[in-house]
C-alpha cells in the first residue's frame, strides 16, 4: 500500500483503513450515517471503531500539540479559485519539475501572475488549500507534519508533471482547525506521516499561487464519502467545515489567504495533442460547458449564492464539475458567503476542461445591494 494513499478499500474480511504507516482489518461495518466511524491516531497504530455521534466525546479522541492564541484576532485576508491542471506548471518550466515545455496556456498563466501579485501585497500568514486529489473516505484530514517534502507525479500526465516540492506546514493551525471541525460535528484527523506524498492538485495550486514557496500553508483532504449518500449531505458537511476553518483562523490570529483548487466543468478529451502544448487545438469540451461555466461564474462573481446552490446538482451532473469535491464550497462558507463582486482574473480550457482563476479580496471589497435571496 503506497505510503500516501489514505482511506477505505474493500476486502473479503471488510474494510480496510490505511494510515501511510500501517494497515488495520475491521470486520465488516454497516453505514447508516455518516458520523459513525471515528479514527483515532496512536504511535504507530491507526484504530478505528463505531461511536455513536452522542455517546462519545471526541475532543479526547484526537491528539493535536497545544497551541497559544496569538495577540488579535485573525482573519481572511482573500480567497482564490485556483484550478490545477498541471500543464500551467508544465508550461512554465519551473526547477522543481522534471518534464520541459515550449510554454502554452498563456491566458491563464497571466490570471495567476496576478493572483501572485496580489499575495505579495497581502502578505498573508498562510495560505490553506483544499484539494479534490487528496482524498479521505474517513473523515477530513489536515497536514500535520512541519516540513513535507518529496516527489509529486501526476498519475494521469507522469510526462507534464514531475514536481519536487518542499513546503512548511502551518501545524498549529491545523490542530486549531481539527479541533473547530470536531465541534462542529464532522469527523477528523491529522495526516502526521512524515513521508506522506502531497497530491499534485495540492501542489499545482500552491506553485501557481506563490512559486517562491515563502509562506507556510495547510491542505485539507476531501472528504469523499458523502458523495455514497446526497449531495446535499457532501455540501452541508463542506459548509460546516468553512466555518470550522474560520473560527480556527480567526482563534488563532492568522492573517490568512484560501485557494479552492478546483476546474469548473470537467469533462475532458481523451487524447492530447503533440506536442501537449500546441494550443492551436486547445478548445472548451462543448458549447454546452461552455454556457454552464459562464452562468455559475456570473452567480459566483454577483454573490447570488441561493441560486447557486440550487443550480450546483445540476452543474455537477451536466459537466462532470470538480466543485463536486467540495473545496469551494468550504472556501465560499469560510468567507462567510461574501456579498462583494469578485474578480475573474482569467478562464481558459486545458484539455477541454473548463478552468476559472477568481478572487474574493474582504479587504478591497464592498457590500453590493441585493435583493431577498441573493438576487441583484
Amino acid at each position: 500500500m503506497p505510503s500516501h494513499r489514505h482511506g477505505l478499500r474493500f476486502g473479503l474480511t471488510g474494510p480496510v483503513f490505511t494510515t501511510g504507516h500501517v494497515v488495520s482489518i475491521i470486520g465488516p461495518l454497516r453505514f447508516s450515517s455518516l458520523a459513525q466511524i471515528v479514527v483515532v491516531p496512536d504511535g504507530s497504530k491507526a484504530r478505528a471503531w463505531l461511536a455513536e455521534e452522542n455517546s462519545v466525546d471526541r475532543s479526547s479522541l484526537l491528539t493535536t500539540t497545544k497551541w497559544e492564541k496569538p495577540p488579535g484576532r485573525g482573519e481572511i485576508l482573500a480567497g482564490f479559485l485556483a484550478p490545477h491542471p498541471p500543464h500551467l506548471v508544465y508550461a512554465e518550466n519551473p526547477p522543481q519539475n522534471r518534464p520541459k515545455s515550449q510554454g502554452g496556456w498563456d491566458t491563464l498563466r497571466q490570471g495567476y501572475q496576478r493572483c501572485r501579485e496580489k499575495i505579495k501585497v497581502l502578505k498573508p500568514d498562510v495560505i490553506l488549500i483544499h484539494s479534490p486529489h487528496w482524498q479521505t473516505v474517513v473523515g477530513h484530514h489536515f497536514l500535520g507534519v512541519p516540513k513535507l517534502s518529496g516527489l509529486s507525479v501526476d498519475p494521469i500526465f507522469p510526462h507534464l508533471f514531475q514536481y519536487q516540492f518542499e513546503m512548511t506546514v502551518d501545524v498549529a493551525l491545523a490542530d486549531a482547525c481539527a479541533e473547530e471541525a470536531m465541534a462542529e460535528g464532522l469527523l477528523v484527523q491529522k495526516m502526521t506521516n512524515p513521508n506522506f506524498r502531497v497530491d499534485y492538485g495540492t501542489i499545482v495550486s500552491l506553485h501557481m499561487l506563490n512559486p517562491d514557496w515563502d509562506i507556510p500553508v495547510l491542505g485539507i483532504s476531501a472528504h469523499n464519502s458523502p458523495y455514497y449518500f446526497s449531495h446535499d449531505d457532501a455540501q452541508d458537511q463542506m459548509i460546516k467545515l468553512g466555518q470550522a476553518t474560520r473560527k480556527a483562523i480567526e482563534k488563532t490570529g492568522r492573517r490568512a489567504v484560501l485557494a479552492a483548487s478546483n476546474t469548473l466543468s470537467h469533462l475532458h478529451f481523451e487524447r492530447e495533442p503533440d506536442p501537449p502544448e500546441d494550443m492551436s487545438q486547445e478548445h472548451i469540451y462543448s458549447p454546452q460547458q461552455y454556457q454552464w461555466d459562464m452562468m455559475i461564474i456570473r452567480l459566483l462573481q454577483q454573490g447570488r449564492w441561493d441560486e447557486f446552490q440550487r443550480m450546483l446538482p445540476e452543474f455537477i451532473e451536466k459537466t462532470a464539475a470538480e466543485v463536486k469535491a467540495g473545496s469551494l464550497m468550504w472556501m465560499l462558507s469560510a468567507l462567510d458567503f461574501p456579498t462583494i463582486e469578485a474578480h475573474l482574473h482569467a478562464y481558459g480550457p486545458v484539455i477541454g476542461t473548463g478552468n476559472a482563476i477568481m478572487e474574493w479580496d474582504l479587504q478591497a471589497g464592498c457590500p453590493q445591494k441585493t435583493e431577498p435571496g441573493g438576487r441583484l
